[in-house]
């Protein structure tokens, strides 16, 4: 027992190192102009750790979310690292591999819940000890190495997928330990409920998708402890888990308030229901097709414009989303597993599945993070029962040497997939590129954030042209036309930057930044009162804009009104504009 113990041990952390090893390569990766500017490299708030970074990260709702926990990691790691992509990516990686080990062993002691409790057919080979640990590292590898999770790896921004995924497996492993303990005591208040229900808030301080866990929690209430025996037990396991859904629901309307203060949910008129359920079933099944064949994975997967049932690509994978309800339902009298982990995977995915749609994509690789356990899990425990028929009942040298070769073959096929996809992440020119060239007609605020990484690097002349692109593709653009309008005004044309800038205010009159940018472009042309009225519509429309309040200054500095230019400098300061700080101390010491 001690040396099974020994070498399950061995297995595990070997297993989470070479996860670790396989993402290596990411820690050469730069930052990219997705979401990694607003989240660490162009976001003064992370920068100091004091009460006015807990009051923001706590208070406020920024880029469409409210994760408090996320962006204390991200402030931790640029104490640490400051604006080094190496030791951001480096945090990813870690958590990663922490997480795959939890896998490991969060489905070895199901496994062994299931051999407890006398479940299914004694005799099966994944009851075993050995079984539960070969299932076991099959769906760790898969969760570690495929080529699915790479999006919330090698993605700085998504460092709330693997720290959430974190909290949450630890959540459920408490959980286990709390069920041995609650059934012999027959009450819930314990040490471990209170374990399990910390490291829920946690999960959700770091991402909102861990509001399914009551759910989850519930499923396994069912299957496989078989607490669920009558209506008035699952009464009282319901009490249990009342807050939990109590913290589900006040995360969930956070979010929403969150997303709606982004105007990043969509209108039922824009995308009406039926159209959101098809797409969603479609997701679903192509999830599963991704993860059975990791081929074609994209970082956008652009919304689909011509959705109809008499289309054989949506109406396909509807009819196999019912018939695989239907079926596990069917065998559900001889095996509760396998509604089990459908319900499973088919409930991690509702909040992002897009019946709410958050932004203009029709699925995300990074929103299977979690989900993907179940579609893991069914496999690993398919290679144990494999295993089972084929080498341990006839014990053929060959056939264990073949198929453990070909388990290699296979390890290194998907980690060579996976490093490859490390890649496409390797900075925001290769992104994109590759973004391009899979869509190159579908997906304009590729071009966009191309054209802004060219813009960073002097290259105006191929950044407008990829504004131009993007304007073409989307003629309302109006973050492309204000883009459009800064590399017009960085080569000197600043009669075409104004004349871009009111074109983005003339598509969306309370786009603050193009009335700071076109303040910016008349103060530069001598024109100073208009730059004052569009500097103060910019603060009136976001009285977060600390650079308008450091351009107003300026203006207020030139028509020698220095008091004012003193406070506006100073707000400026208070809301992270360092210009402004810098401004300020000037005046003062003047």
């Amino acid at each position: 027992m001690v040396r099974l113990q020994k070498t399950k041990t061995l297995i595990v952390v070997l297993l989470a190192l070479i996860t670790f090893l396989v993402y290596l390569p990411s820690l050469q990766n730069e930052f990219v102009n997705w979401d990694d500017d607003h989240y660490v490299y162009e976001n003064p708030h992370i920068q100091t750790f004091n009460l006015q970074f807990f009051r923001w990260a706590f208070f406020k709702f920024n880029i469409a979310n409210w994760h408090p926990l996320t962006w204390i990691s991200h402030a931790i790691d640029y104490a640490v690292w400051g604006l080094n992509p190496l030791g951001h990516h480096l945090t990813n990686n870690i958590l990663h591999a922490i997480n795959t080990l939890i896998v490991v062993l969060l489905v070895v002691r199901l496994l062994g819940v299931v051999r407890i409790k006398g479940m299914g057919n004694s005799h099966s080979e994944f009851l075993t000890e050995r079984g539960a640990l070969i299932t076991g590292v099959t769906t760790g590898l898969l969760f570690g190495l495929h080529p699915i999770h790479v999006e919330s790896v090698a993605w700085v921004s998504e460092r709330k997928d693997v720290l959430c995924a974190l909290f949450f497996l630890l959540s459920v492993m408490s959980y286990l330990k709390y069920v041995a303990i609650a059934d012999n005591q027959k009450k819930f208040f314990n040490k471990r409920y209170l374990f399990t229900f910390g490291f829920f808030i946690l999960a959700l301080l770091s991402k909102p998708m861990a509001v399914t866990l009551p759910a989850i929690l519930l499923i396994l209430d069912w299957y496989p402890f078989q607490r669920i025996r009558s209506e008035k037990i699952l009464k009282t396991i319901f009490i249990e888990k009342l807050p939990f859904f109590a913290m589900s629901l006040a995360s969930a309307a956070i979010t929403i308030l969150a997303q709606r203060s982004a105007k990043a949910i969509a209108s039922m008129e824009t995308i009406t229901f039926s159209t959101r359920v098809i797409v969603s079933t479609k997701a679903l099944v192509s999830y599963l097709w991704k993860m059975l064949l990791p081929v074609n994975l994209n970082p956008f997967y652009p919304y689909p414009k011509d959705v109809s049932l008499l289309s054989f690509k949506y109406l396909l994978p509807i009819l196999l989303v019912i018939g695989i309800t239907i079926t596990c339902i069917v065998v559900l009298k001889k095996q509760r597993l396998w509604l089990a982990v459908w319900s499973y995977y088919v409930i991690t995915l509702l909040p992002v599945i897009g019946i709410i749609q958050v932004g203009n994509q029709s699925m995300a690789d990074r929103y299977t993070y979690l989900p993907s356990l179940g579609p893991f899990l069914i496999v690993g425990l398919g290679t144990m029962w494999s295993l089972g028929k084929i080498v341990f009942k006839k014990q053929s040298q060959i056939v264990s040497a073949v198929s453990i070769v070909v388990t290699i073959l296979l390890v290194i096929l998907v980690s060579y997939r996976t490093g490859e996809h490390i890649g496409i992440w390797k900075d925001s020119f290769t992104l994109w590129n590759y973004i391009i060239v899979k869509e190159p007609q579908r997906v304009p605020f590729a071009y966009l954030n191309r054209g802004t990484a060219f813009e960073k690097t002097g290259q105006y002349d191929k950044a407008i042209e990829d504004y131009n692109m993007a304007i073409i593709l989307k003629p309302d653009y109006f973050e492309a036309y204000n883009n459009r309008g800064l590399g017009n005004g960085k080569t000197g044309l600043f009669g075409k930057a104004i004349e871009d800038f009111s074109k983005a205010i003339a598509i969306n009159s309370k786009f603050d930044e193009a009335y700071n940018n076109r303040g910016v472009a008349y103060y530069l042309i001598n024109e100073h009162n208009k730059a004052f009225e569009d500097f103060k519509k910019a603060i009136e429309l976001n009285q977060n804009n600390a650079e308008a309040y450091v351009n107003r200054g300026y203006v207020y500095l030139q028509k020698g009104i220095k008091e004012f230019a003193v406070l506006d400098f100073e707000k400026g300061c208070a809301l992270g504009n360092q210009n402004g700080c810098k401004a300020f101390q000037d005046l003062l010491r003047k």
